[in-house]
């Protein structure tokens, strides 16, 4: 196996590689290196390192190779939504690097995210969704999955003739019982792509992992390595997870809120209707940025967050 992601992001030619050229690319943007740089995260997909300068902070990122789009995806968007999305200070997409420009604290490091929060981030990721919606090929052209509804079922097969396949230590292995009642899911997976194929609401950028501290204070959602080319109702699967088991808030009034930004082709009781259906298709597509995200991993790692395209898979029993 190729040198895993971690270890590779955390040797001294790769830092010594990644700070000549951030340094650079920083004093072209009239910064100048204020303070040692940092390397606070490290994860099987995405490392992050904090550059210190005489005008505030800057972060650099690099992601793993099924998620070495963000850069280049990260700088359409701000070409379209500029209000949304702000500009990076520089991308390497040949490598996965961006550096950015610090925006402020997250919503979850500022505050306890309210009602009102919740309603804004959603009410901003609709509209980034809505502005996209039309850009399909310049989306694509940056790297960006394309797991529209259509895909769903052969990735389903995929997926399922794989994690039967891993050997039986595998923390994501599918054993025989389970893997037939996932097949017996199948049909009806194919009936929620119908449903969501024909759809007024589009198929678009699906942000993949909106929570608070992928939202900033000002309720903007940045972070897009988890971004799949999905049904856009598909982001609302890790809000969902996120209020119920975690706050008391009411999801059906943060769910209005966003059934409210399709409103000009949608009932809210349609909306409803074709949320149910993303049930089957998020989580096969969610599964899919597991296991990809995880492709140079450690063993160490592996173990340790290696059950998750098992977990999201299985998903499709409660659908």
């Amino acid at each position: 196996m190729d040198q895993a992601f971690s270890q590779r992001v955390t040797s001294r030619g790769w830092l010594d590689e990644a700070h000549a050229w951030l340094h650079e690319r920083a004093e072209e943007a009239g910064h100048v290196l204020a303070g040692p740089i940092q390397q606070p995260r490290v994860r099987p997909w995405s490392t992050q390192l904090v550059v210190p300068t005489d005008r505030g902070r800057l972060w650099f990122k690099a992601n793993c190779p099924s998620m070495a789009f963000e850069p280049a995806l990260h700088e359409l968007l701000s070409g379209i939504a500029p209000d949304q999305v702000a500009a990076p200070l520089a991308i390497d997409p040949g490598r996965g690097w961006m550096l950015t420009v610090d925006r402020g604290e997250t919503l979850g490091d500022s505050r306890e995210p309210t009602l009102a929060d919740w309603r804004g981030v959603l009410i901003a990721t609709a509209r980034l969704q809505r502005r996209l919606a039309d850009h399909r090929d310049d989306v694509l052209a940056t790297g960006v999955p394309d797991c529209a509804p259509v895909t769903v079922p052969d990735r389903f097969d995929a997926l399922l003739d794989l994690l039967r396949s891993v050997p039986a230590d595998h923390p994501s292995f599918v054993d025989a019982e389970t893997a037939e009642r996932l097949a017996a899911r199948r049909d009806e997976l194919v009936e929620a792509v119908a449903r969501l194929a024909t759809s007024a609401i589009p198929v678009t950028v699906q942000h993949g992992d909106v929570h608070p501290w992928n939202a900033f204070a000002d309720l903007r959602v940045f972070d897009f390595g988890d971004l799949q080319w999905a049904h856009a109702l598909e982001v609302l699967s890790v809000p969902y997870g996120w209020i119920t088991s975690r706050t008391d808030i009411a999801w059906d009034e943060v769910m209005a809120t966003y059934a409210e930004m399709w409103s000009d082709v949608a009932r809210p009781r349609d909306v409803a209707e074709l949320y149910a259906a993303t049930a089957f298709t998020q989580a096969v597509n969610r599964a899919l940025t597991w296991w990809e995200s995880l492709e140079t991993a450690t063993p160490e790692e592996w173990t340790e967050w290696g059950d998750a395209p098992r977990h999201h898979l299985l998903r499709v029993l409660e659908a």
